[in-house]
Protein backbone atom coordinates (compact mmCIF):
# COMPACT_ATOMS: atom_id res chain seq x y z
CA UNK A 1 0.00 0.00 0.00
CA UNK A 2 1.40 3.33 -1.05
CA UNK A 3 1.94 5.90 1.65
CA UNK A 4 -0.10 9.07 1.15
CA UNK A 5 1.81 12.06 -0.24
CA UNK A 6 2.34 15.23 1.76
CA UNK A 7 -0.83 17.14 2.43
CA UNK A 8 -0.91 20.30 0.28
CA UNK A 9 -1.15 23.48 2.35
CA UNK A 10 -3.77 26.06 1.52
CA UNK A 11 -2.22 29.09 -0.28
CA UNK A 12 -3.99 31.40 2.17
CA UNK A 13 -2.46 29.55 5.11
CA UNK A 14 0.99 29.71 3.51
CA UNK A 15 0.64 33.47 3.00
CA UNK A 16 -0.46 33.95 6.60
CA UNK A 17 2.51 31.89 7.79
CA UNK A 18 4.90 34.07 5.74
CA UNK A 19 3.31 37.22 7.18
CA UNK A 20 3.66 35.83 10.68
CA UNK A 21 7.34 34.93 10.19
CA UNK A 22 8.13 38.37 8.81
CA UNK A 23 6.12 40.04 11.57
CA UNK A 24 8.06 38.07 14.20
CA UNK A 25 11.42 38.96 12.59
CA UNK A 26 10.47 42.64 12.40
CA UNK A 27 9.28 42.69 16.01
CA UNK A 28 12.51 41.07 17.15
CA UNK A 29 14.55 43.63 15.18
CA UNK A 30 12.51 46.49 16.64
CA UNK A 31 13.12 45.19 20.17
CA UNK A 32 16.85 44.56 19.75
CA UNK A 33 17.55 47.88 18.05
CA UNK A 34 15.46 49.77 20.61
CA UNK A 35 17.55 48.29 23.41
CA UNK A 36 20.76 49.42 21.69
CA UNK A 37 19.27 52.84 20.89
CA UNK A 38 18.17 53.37 24.48
CA UNK A 39 21.61 52.35 25.72
CA UNK A 40 23.27 54.95 23.47
CA UNK A 41 20.78 57.63 24.51
CA UNK A 42 21.54 56.81 28.12
CA UNK A 43 25.30 56.98 27.63
CA UNK A 44 25.05 60.49 26.20
CA UNK A 45 22.57 61.53 28.90
CA UNK A 46 24.86 60.22 31.65
CA UNK A 47 28.38 60.95 30.48
CA UNK A 48 27.75 64.18 28.61
CA UNK A 49 24.53 65.87 29.71
CA UNK A 50 24.57 64.79 33.34
CA UNK A 51 28.21 65.64 33.99
CA UNK A 52 27.99 68.92 32.06
CA UNK A 53 25.08 69.93 34.28
CA UNK A 54 26.96 68.99 37.43
CA UNK A 55 30.21 70.68 36.45
CA UNK A 56 28.72 73.73 34.78
CA UNK A 57 31.17 73.44 31.89
CA UNK A 58 28.48 74.79 29.56
CA UNK A 59 25.91 77.43 30.44
CA UNK A 60 22.28 76.17 30.27
CA UNK A 61 21.47 78.00 26.98
CA UNK A 62 24.52 76.45 25.29
CA UNK A 63 23.73 73.03 26.71
CA UNK A 64 20.14 73.29 25.45
CA UNK A 65 21.33 74.41 22.03
CA UNK A 66 23.70 71.44 21.83
CA UNK A 67 21.41 68.63 23.01
CA UNK A 68 17.92 69.98 22.38
CA UNK A 69 15.20 67.52 23.47
CA UNK A 70 17.64 64.63 24.04
CA UNK A 71 16.57 63.82 27.62
CA UNK A 72 12.87 63.82 26.69
CA UNK A 73 13.59 61.53 23.73
CA UNK A 74 15.46 59.22 26.11
CA UNK A 75 12.43 59.20 28.39
CA UNK A 76 10.14 58.32 25.47
CA UNK A 77 12.32 55.33 24.64
CA UNK A 78 12.21 54.22 28.28
CA UNK A 79 8.41 54.25 28.07
CA UNK A 80 8.33 52.31 24.80
CA UNK A 81 10.79 49.51 25.57
CA UNK A 82 8.73 47.64 28.23
CA UNK A 83 5.80 47.32 25.79
CA UNK A 84 8.09 45.87 23.14
CA UNK A 85 9.60 43.42 25.64
CA UNK A 86 6.11 42.18 26.53
CA UNK A 87 5.09 41.85 22.88
CA UNK A 88 2.56 44.72 22.96
CA UNK A 89 3.87 46.28 19.76
CA UNK A 90 0.70 48.05 18.66
CA UNK A 91 -0.03 49.46 22.09
CA UNK A 92 3.59 50.49 22.59
CA UNK A 93 3.99 52.26 19.23
CA UNK A 94 0.62 53.97 19.48
CA UNK A 95 1.53 55.25 22.95
CA UNK A 96 4.87 56.40 21.59
CA UNK A 97 3.31 58.58 18.86
CA UNK A 98 2.53 61.62 21.09
CA UNK A 99 6.32 61.87 21.61
CA UNK A 100 7.01 62.22 17.87
CA UNK A 101 6.87 66.00 18.19
CA UNK A 102 10.12 65.72 20.15
CA UNK A 103 11.80 64.41 17.00
CA UNK A 104 10.45 67.32 14.96
CA UNK A 105 11.84 69.74 17.56
CA UNK A 106 15.15 67.85 17.56
CA UNK A 107 15.38 68.15 13.76
CA UNK A 108 14.60 71.88 13.87
CA UNK A 109 17.47 72.31 16.35
CA UNK A 110 19.96 70.12 14.42
CA UNK A 111 21.82 72.90 12.63
CA UNK A 112 22.02 75.01 15.80
CA UNK A 113 23.36 71.94 17.61
CA UNK A 114 26.12 71.39 15.03
CA UNK A 115 27.09 75.05 15.10
CA UNK A 116 27.18 75.13 18.90
CA UNK A 117 29.38 72.03 19.05
CA UNK A 118 31.86 73.50 16.55
CA UNK A 119 31.96 76.86 18.31
CA UNK A 120 32.41 75.40 21.78
CA UNK A 121 35.09 72.94 20.67
CA UNK A 122 36.95 75.85 19.09
CA UNK A 123 36.77 78.47 21.84
CA UNK A 124 36.00 76.61 25.09
CA UNK A 125 39.14 74.79 26.26
CA UNK A 126 37.41 73.16 29.26
CA UNK A 127 34.63 71.81 27.09
CA UNK A 128 37.06 70.56 24.43
CA UNK A 129 39.09 68.68 27.05
CA UNK A 130 35.92 67.27 28.62
CA UNK A 131 34.55 66.02 25.28
CA UNK A 132 37.82 64.30 24.32
CA UNK A 133 37.95 62.62 27.73
CA UNK A 134 34.39 61.30 27.49
CA UNK A 135 34.78 60.16 23.88
CA UNK A 136 37.72 58.03 25.03
CA UNK A 137 35.48 55.95 27.30
CA UNK A 138 35.22 52.32 26.10
CA UNK A 139 31.41 52.52 26.30
CA UNK A 140 31.37 54.76 23.22
CA UNK A 141 33.39 52.35 21.07
CA UNK A 142 35.42 55.11 19.43
CA UNK A 143 32.39 57.21 18.46
CA UNK A 144 32.72 60.96 18.80
CA UNK A 145 30.03 63.28 20.12
CA UNK A 146 29.39 64.57 16.59
CA UNK A 147 28.63 60.96 15.56
CA UNK A 148 26.24 60.45 18.46
CA UNK A 149 24.16 63.62 18.12
CA UNK A 150 22.31 62.52 14.92
CA UNK A 151 21.18 59.23 16.55
CA UNK A 152 17.53 60.26 17.19
CA UNK A 153 16.97 61.27 13.57
CA UNK A 154 18.58 58.07 12.33
CA UNK A 155 16.36 56.10 14.70
CA UNK A 156 13.24 57.90 13.46
CA UNK A 157 13.91 56.52 9.96
CA UNK A 158 14.28 53.04 11.47
CA UNK A 159 10.99 53.49 13.34
CA UNK A 160 9.27 54.25 10.03
CA UNK A 161 10.68 51.19 8.26
CA UNK A 162 9.96 48.83 11.13
CA UNK A 163 6.49 50.18 11.95
CA UNK A 164 5.46 49.95 8.29
CA UNK A 165 6.79 46.40 8.06
CA UNK A 166 4.87 45.41 11.20
CA UNK A 167 1.65 46.98 9.94
CA UNK A 168 1.98 45.38 6.48
CA UNK A 169 2.50 41.91 7.98
CA UNK A 170 -0.29 42.11 10.55
CA UNK A 171 -3.64 40.72 9.45
CA UNK A 172 -6.72 43.00 9.59
CA UNK A 173 -8.31 40.73 12.18
CA UNK A 174 -5.37 41.03 14.55
CA UNK A 175 -6.20 43.02 17.71
CA UNK A 176 -3.27 45.43 17.16
CA UNK A 177 -3.74 45.96 13.41
CA UNK A 178 -5.41 49.36 13.76
CA UNK A 179 -2.87 50.52 16.34
CA UNK A 180 0.07 49.54 14.15
CA UNK A 181 -1.46 51.07 11.02
CA UNK A 182 -2.18 54.33 12.84
CA UNK A 183 1.30 54.44 14.39
CA UNK A 184 3.00 53.70 11.04
CA UNK A 185 1.06 56.54 9.41
CA UNK A 186 1.92 59.06 12.14
CA UNK A 187 5.60 58.07 12.14
CA UNK A 188 5.76 58.43 8.33
CA UNK A 189 4.18 61.88 8.55
CA UNK A 190 6.80 62.89 11.12
CA UNK A 191 9.61 61.58 8.88
CA UNK A 192 8.26 63.75 6.05
CA UNK A 193 8.19 66.83 8.29
CA UNK A 194 11.74 66.12 9.50
CA UNK A 195 12.91 65.67 5.90
CA UNK A 196 11.37 69.03 4.96
CA UNK A 197 13.13 70.68 7.92
CA UNK A 198 16.45 69.13 6.84
CA UNK A 199 15.99 70.32 3.25
CA UNK A 200 15.30 73.86 4.42
CA UNK A 201 18.36 73.84 6.67
CA UNK A 202 20.58 72.67 3.78
CA UNK A 203 19.09 75.32 1.53
CA UNK A 204 19.71 78.02 4.14
CA UNK A 205 23.36 76.90 4.35
CA UNK A 206 23.68 77.18 0.56
CA UNK A 207 22.08 80.64 0.58
CA UNK A 208 24.43 81.93 3.26
CA UNK A 209 27.42 80.52 1.39
CA UNK A 210 26.32 82.06 -1.93
CA UNK A 211 25.51 85.41 -0.30
CA UNK A 212 29.03 85.46 1.15
CA UNK A 213 30.45 84.94 -2.36
CA UNK A 214 28.59 87.96 -3.74
CA UNK A 215 29.75 91.51 -3.16
CA UNK A 216 28.56 94.99 -4.08
CA UNK A 217 25.37 96.91 -3.50
CA UNK A 218 23.44 94.84 -6.02
CA UNK A 219 24.22 91.66 -4.07
CA UNK A 220 22.47 92.65 -0.84
CA UNK A 221 19.57 90.35 -0.03
CA UNK A 222 19.73 88.61 -3.41
CA UNK A 223 19.44 85.12 -1.93
CA UNK A 224 16.78 85.87 0.70
CA UNK A 225 13.79 83.53 0.57
CA UNK A 226 15.02 81.58 -2.45
CA UNK A 227 15.73 77.89 -3.06
CA UNK A 228 19.22 77.12 -4.34
CA UNK A 229 19.50 74.62 -7.19
CA UNK A 230 22.94 74.80 -8.81
CA UNK A 231 26.06 76.87 -9.38
CA UNK A 232 29.03 76.63 -11.73
CA UNK A 233 31.10 78.14 -14.50
CA UNK A 234 29.64 78.45 -17.99
CA UNK A 235 30.89 80.26 -21.08
CA UNK A 236 28.72 83.13 -22.32
CA UNK A 237 28.81 83.22 -26.12
CA UNK A 238 28.44 86.84 -27.37
CA UNK A 239 27.14 87.80 -30.87
CA UNK A 240 30.77 88.46 -31.79
CA UNK A 241 34.07 87.83 -30.10
CA UNK A 242 35.32 85.11 -27.78
CA UNK A 243 33.17 83.29 -25.18
CA UNK A 244 33.56 84.73 -21.67
CA UNK A 245 33.57 82.57 -18.50
CA UNK A 246 30.95 83.60 -15.94
CA UNK A 247 29.80 82.11 -12.67
CA UNK A 248 26.10 81.25 -12.62
CA UNK A 249 23.89 80.67 -9.57
CA UNK A 250 20.54 79.04 -10.29
CA UNK A 251 17.70 79.48 -7.82
CA UNK A 252 14.12 78.28 -8.02
CA UNK A 253 12.94 81.58 -9.52
CA UNK A 254 16.00 83.34 -11.01
CA UNK A 255 19.32 82.72 -12.73
CA UNK A 256 22.09 84.98 -11.46
CA UNK A 257 25.12 85.73 -13.63
CA UNK A 258 28.22 86.97 -11.82
CA UNK A 259 31.72 88.06 -12.74
CA UNK A 260 34.75 87.34 -10.54
CA UNK A 261 36.42 90.31 -8.90
CA UNK A 262 40.00 90.90 -10.13
CA UNK A 263 42.85 89.55 -7.93
CA UNK A 264 43.87 93.03 -6.73
CA UNK A 265 40.34 94.11 -5.86
CA UNK A 266 39.57 94.86 -2.21
CA UNK A 267 37.04 92.02 -2.25
CA UNK A 268 39.06 89.58 -4.33
CA UNK A 269 37.63 86.06 -4.26
CA UNK A 270 34.03 87.28 -4.46
CA UNK A 271 31.72 87.83 -7.43
CA UNK A 272 29.94 90.91 -8.70
CA UNK A 273 26.35 90.39 -9.81
CA UNK A 274 25.99 91.23 -13.51
CA UNK A 275 22.45 90.14 -14.31
CA UNK A 276 19.38 88.49 -12.82
CA UNK A 277 17.14 86.51 -15.17
CA UNK A 278 13.57 85.54 -14.13
CA UNK A 279 12.94 81.85 -14.82
CA UNK A 280 9.22 82.44 -15.26
CA UNK A 281 10.04 84.28 -18.51
CA UNK A 282 12.67 81.84 -19.76
CA UNK A 283 12.44 79.70 -22.89
CA UNK A 284 15.12 77.01 -22.87
CA UNK A 285 16.52 75.14 -25.84
CA UNK A 286 19.45 72.79 -26.24
CA UNK A 287 21.18 73.96 -29.42
CA UNK A 288 23.66 71.10 -29.59
CA UNK A 289 25.07 68.53 -27.19
CA UNK A 290 22.12 66.12 -27.24
CA UNK A 291 24.21 62.99 -27.61
CA UNK A 292 27.16 61.85 -25.58
CA UNK A 293 30.54 63.01 -26.80
CA UNK A 294 33.63 65.05 -25.92
CA UNK A 295 32.52 68.25 -27.66
CA UNK A 296 30.35 69.75 -24.94
CA UNK A 297 27.26 71.67 -25.94
CA UNK A 298 25.31 74.91 -26.15
CA UNK A 299 22.13 76.07 -24.41
CA UNK A 300 19.89 78.91 -25.58
CA UNK A 301 17.95 80.86 -22.94
CA UNK A 302 15.49 83.39 -24.31
CA UNK A 303 14.01 86.17 -22.19
CA UNK A 304 11.69 89.02 -23.30
CA UNK A 305 14.54 91.51 -23.76
CA UNK A 306 17.63 89.34 -24.02
CA UNK A 307 18.96 86.03 -25.29
CA UNK A 308 21.74 84.07 -23.61
CA UNK A 309 23.90 81.44 -25.27
CA UNK A 310 25.68 79.34 -22.66
CA UNK A 311 28.37 76.86 -23.56
CA UNK A 312 30.27 74.15 -21.72
CA UNK A 313 33.01 71.84 -22.95
CA UNK A 314 31.75 69.20 -20.48
CA UNK A 315 28.64 67.60 -21.90
CA UNK A 316 27.65 65.89 -18.65
CA UNK A 317 27.85 69.22 -16.82
CA UNK A 318 25.77 70.86 -19.54
CA UNK A 319 23.15 68.11 -19.22
CA UNK A 320 22.94 68.72 -15.48
CA UNK A 321 22.45 72.42 -16.13
CA UNK A 322 19.76 71.67 -18.71
CA UNK A 323 17.81 69.48 -16.26
CA UNK A 324 18.17 72.02 -13.42
CA UNK A 325 17.02 74.87 -15.65
CA UNK A 326 14.08 72.79 -16.87
CA UNK A 327 13.12 72.12 -13.26
CA UNK A 328 13.31 75.81 -12.33
CA UNK A 329 11.19 76.81 -15.33
CA UNK A 330 8.56 74.17 -14.49
CA UNK A 331 8.19 75.57 -10.96
CA UNK A 332 7.35 79.08 -12.21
Amino acid sequence: MESPGPVARCPVQEQRARWERKRARTARELLETERRYQEQLGLVATYFLGILKAKGTLRPPERQALFGSWELIYGASQELLPYLEEGYWGQGLEGFCPHLELYTQFAANAERSRTTLQEQLKKNKRFRRFVRLQEGRPEFGGLQLQDLLPLPLQRLQQYENLANALAENTGPNSPDHQQLTRAARLISQTVQRVHAIGQKQKNDQHLRRVQALLSGRQAKGLTSGRWFLRQGWLLVVPPSGEPRPRMFFLFSDVLLMAKPRPPLHLKSGTFACRALYPMAQCQLQRVFGHSGGPCGGLLSLSFPHEKLLLMSTDQEELSRWYHSLTLAISKN
